[in-house]
């Protein structure tokens, strides 16, 4: 299920444009923010190695490398790794 990171509306379009705007807020929604590959924690907060830097994370661009997240699939967290592996080695 595609939402929107400003307001949380679902977004029913299976392509989103650049010149796309969420029915619920208004905000662009081929943003960082949105994308499958957005990771605060990397480079360029990017997970995708070869796309170009882009500065504001919250305005359309031309990423090329662009997939709209989806919030049915659970992304991993470094709080979900850091639980697993202390419960990895828990003293029983």
């Amino acid at each position: 299920m595609k939402k929107c990171h400003a307001c949380g509306t679902t977004i029913e379009d299976e392509t989103v444009s650049r010149r796309d705007e969420c029915p619920g807020c208004g905000s662009d929604t081929r943003v960082c923010l949105n994308c499958t590959f957005h990771d605060e924690s990397r480079a360029n907060q990017c997970f995708e190695p070869q796309a170009e830097r882009v500065k504001e994370k919250d305005r359309a661009n031309y990423c090329d490398y662009f997939r709209f997240k989806d919030e049915g699939r659970k992304d991993s967290s470094r709080e979900d790794a850091s639980k697993l592996w202390k419960d990895l080695f828990k003293k029983s």
